[in-house]
């Protein structure tokens, strides 16, 4: 995935409680989640894992408010089902974030983030990455290095933290360049 690149065109599964408090099935599709809108996204390799739960999403809920002053939304993505983000996010506590469930790795495959974490029996999973995506453009793309499949059980988590979204989002030089070209 590149800088100046639409996001791939998908629609999600997920469970939304209804009007009597109840969980049913919804679509949402990314044209719902970045149209017209400036969004903060980060995807993570699994909801209930060590770094995923212990920093990556308690850091997007902690810093939710700083990181509203400069987009819409805020969400994270993961190649796991609605019932299991949505545990996770009970778990965690997690009022402000959306999840965003990519259960048939769809979105993740398209963003060209899939890869095989077989030293944790997990199967298919996103690698660790942020991005803002503006009006379905990606404007600032943060992957972690060393993407890989099979040969390492490597799980860094340097640059799709909150803090540097944040300081991402202060450099609007990037964006700009993009509207006065057009």
């Amino acid at each position: 995935m590149k800088e100046g690149v639409k996001v791939p065109k998908v629609t999600f599964r997920v469970r939304i409680r209804d009007e009597n408090n109840e969980y049913d099935w919804a679509d949402l599709t990314t044209d719902q989640i970045f149209r017209g809108k400036k969004v903060a996204v980060f995807s993570l390799p699994g909801a209930f894992t060590p770094t995923c739960s212990s920093m990556q999403l308690p850091a997007y809920e902690q810093k939710y408010d700083e990181l509203k002053k400069h987009v819409d939304e805020v969400y994270c993505l993961s190649v796991n089902d609605s019932f299991v983000m949505n545990a996770w996010a009970k778990d965690l506590a997690v009022e402000n974030v959306k999840m965003i469930p990519d259960g048939g790795a769809h979105f993740t495959r398209a963003m060209g983030m899939l890869v095989e974490k077989p030293m944790q029996n997990f199967g298919m999973r996103s690698w660790r990455y942020s991005m803002i995506v503006d009006d379905g453009v990606v404007t600032h793309f943060m992957e972690e290095v060393g993407r890989n499949d099979f040969s390492q059980d490597d799980d860094p988590y340097e640059v799709s933290d909150p803090d540097t979204m944040l300081k991402k989002l202060g450099n609007t030089t990037f964006m700009q360049d993009i509207t006065n070209n057009n």
